[in-house]
């Protein structure tokens, strides 16, 4: 029974993790791309390492197992969010569908800062 459910899980993770993949590399902007990277493939991961898990059943591979899968959890969000505050202070343009940037007026005087700091390096 625990091999059926090892299956079940490597093929679901297996799918999430493919596509994350394949939305890091279609979506248009470093946000859904952001997004899908960080969904997709905490919940990949976490599937195969929750069959990992099942397989084995040693209590010191599911303890292994259990706290890789919370220190992905917890680290995961943290990364994605400083990847994206990082892209936007750098001035990364983004789709043209997005309408609203709530944060345009704090990081306005930020970016334009940081661009003519460029500017001064390049010349």
């Amino acid at each position: 029974m625990f091999e059926v459910i090892a299956g079940v899980l490597l093929l679901a993770g297996g799918f999430f993790v493919l596509i994350a993949a394949i939305g890091v590399l279609r979506l248009p902007d470093i946000l859904m791309r952001m997004h899908a990277s960080t969904k997709a493939g905490t919940l990949g991961a976490g599937m195969i390492l929750l069959a990992v898990a099942f397989t084995y059943g040693e209590i010191g591979i599911v303890s292994r197992a259990i706290a890789t899968i919370f220190f992905i959890l917890m680290t995961a969000p943290v990364a994605a969010h400083a990847i994206g505050r990082a892209a936007y202070r750098y001035g990364i343009t983004f789709w043209k569908g997005t309408v609203i940037d709530e944060l345009k007026e704090y990081y306005e005087s930020s970016i334009q800062a940081s661009q003519q700091q460029e500017t001064k390096e390049k010349s």
